[in-house]
């Protein structure tokens, strides 16, 4: 058990209680750790942004049981910068509370000699959290270019990316089409240790079984007609780096046998040739389609299924993570304006009618809709009347068809309309309506 905080640091220099009443008034979270990485003592800030009690219950336990792992390994990031004496920041993790869980930045430091000499000895390690989403959330926690993370879906996806940054075991995403495969793919690569090396992505169902495995293998010279030279495969192409297999499920069984065989042994061969190549990549597949669907119906082999699933990511439809829906629109709209030279926003009322609509083509779909929407919009704001029509709507949305409206209200708006010789401007003005909810009730109405 701990001393007192007036026992355990003295007044000059600052000790952890004075280091404490810093963070606390700053809203942020201070750990101490011991050489072991047990929670020696933590401020009560935590009880404000995890869960009651959370400070006290954290005491005797491994930081890992607070942030979960994947940070604080020997061979992990945090663990790495603190054996070398370093100080580690800007890494984030989930913080596990019985109640709920909440995405938290991460900064760790070893705790300065001065101040281990005035405090209690068994302190080694600082470590201070700040809930992400004070700055990042406003727009999302940003993984990578167009993957953005409000959702608690898919912020357990961007911490399940950073845990696996020292590994090369396989992965398998799986989702609807347009939520984003790809993107997460790359994101993997940028966070693995074979970031420097290439990221070569290949469509699976794109090319014939013939065409596909020249391509992913490479032929020699005189293996087949036509083969006038020696052609590298994409598995050569991405060595130090990561091969991503897209559409994985439109893999002829012929060549799932071969990429067993590259899974199993980390070896493969070139068309026409005996000489045994080793593999140095990484494999990451992806596929919008049910392979255990495709295992019992014998087009998808059950062996090769868990040799690409060892770490399973899947990523939830658009319509069942709407919280994600504006950082990634507001992304777009920048990315968009950037590259047109103009300064754009969204207007709240074209936020939220996004986020009511399922989006069935999902972030494509949405990216799409906002290229759109970029180019008829005629000011700075975007507005609803500038999403393309139909954008996002589908089968099923969420929400319900409008009330019709009392006829007044019909034979009102009509007359204001005519009034201002149809200018929804000038309508809306003498209506005390803002522009798009004079839109919006004129397509309730039928008079858009």
């Amino acid at each position: 058990m701990l001393p007192p905080p007036d026992l355990a640091c003295s007044v000059d220099p600052p000790g952890l209680g004075q280091l404490e009443a810093v963070f606390e008034a700053l809203g942020r979270v201070l750990v101490v750790l011991g050489d072991d990485l047990r929670v020696i003592r933590a401020s009560h800030t935590l009880d404000t942004i995890a869960c009651h009690d959370a400070a006290a219950r954290a005491v005797g336990r491994h930081i890992e049981e607070l942030l979960g792992s994947g940070l604080f390994g020997p061979d992990e990031p945090i663990g790495e910068a603190l054996a070398a004496g370093r100080r580690e920041e800007g890494r984030r993790a989930v913080l596990q509370c019985p109640e709920s869980e909440r995405l938290v930045s991460v900064t760790a430091a070893p705790l300065p000699e001065g101040v281990r000499q005035h405090c209690d000895p068994r302190a080694r390690f600082l470590v201070v959290l700040r809930p992400a989403d004070e700055e990042e959330l406003a727009a999302g926690i940003a993984a990578a270019p167009g993957l953005l993370a409000r959702s608690p879906a898919m912020l357990r996806v961007v911490a399940l990316l950073d845990s696996l940054h020292r590994s090369d075991v396989p992965v398998l995403i799986t989702g609807e089409s347009g939520t984003g495969k790809e993107v997460v793919a790359r994101a993997l690569h940028a966070r693995s240790r074979r970031a420097a090396g290439p990221f070569v992505a290949v469509n699976c169902g794109a090319l014939p079984g013939e065409l596909l495995e020249t391509e992913l293998f490479g032929h020699v010279r005189g293996a087949f007609t036509g083969a006038v030279r020696d052609r590298v495969g994409r598995f050569e192409l991405a060595r130090n780096g990561t091969i991503f297999l897209d559409e994985i499920g439109e893999l002829p069984l012929a060549l799932q046998v071969k990429l067993l065989r590259v899974l199993q042994d980390g070896v493969y061969e070139r068309v026409g040739e005996s000489t045994p190549r080793r593999l140095d990549a990484r494999i990451v597949a992806a596929t919008n389609t049910d392979l255990e669907g495709g295992i019992r119906t014998g087009t998808f082999r059950e062996d090769l299924y868990y040799r690409l699933r060892v770490v399973p990511i899947h990523l939830p439809p658009l319509r069942d993570r709407p919280e994600d829906i504006a950082p990634l629109a507001i992304q777009f709209v920048a990315r968009i304006g950037q590259r047109d030279g103009r300064a754009l926003r969204l207007s709240p009322d074209t936020v939220r009618e996004m986020e009511r609509r399922p989006w069935p083509g999902n972030v494509r779909e949405l990216e799409n809709a906002l290229q759109y929407a970029t180019v008829v919009c005629q000011g700075q704001t975007i507005q609803v009347e500038d999403l393309p029509p139909g954008a996002g709507s589908g089968a099923g949305a969420r929400s319900a068809p409008p009330t019709p409206p009392p006829l007044d209200e019909v034979s009102t708006i009509r007359a204001a309309l005519e009034a201002a010789r149809w200018n929804r401007v000038k309508a809306a003005e003498a209506l005390g309506l803002s522009r798009t909810t004079l839109w919006r009730r004129m397509r309730e109405l039928g008079l858009a």
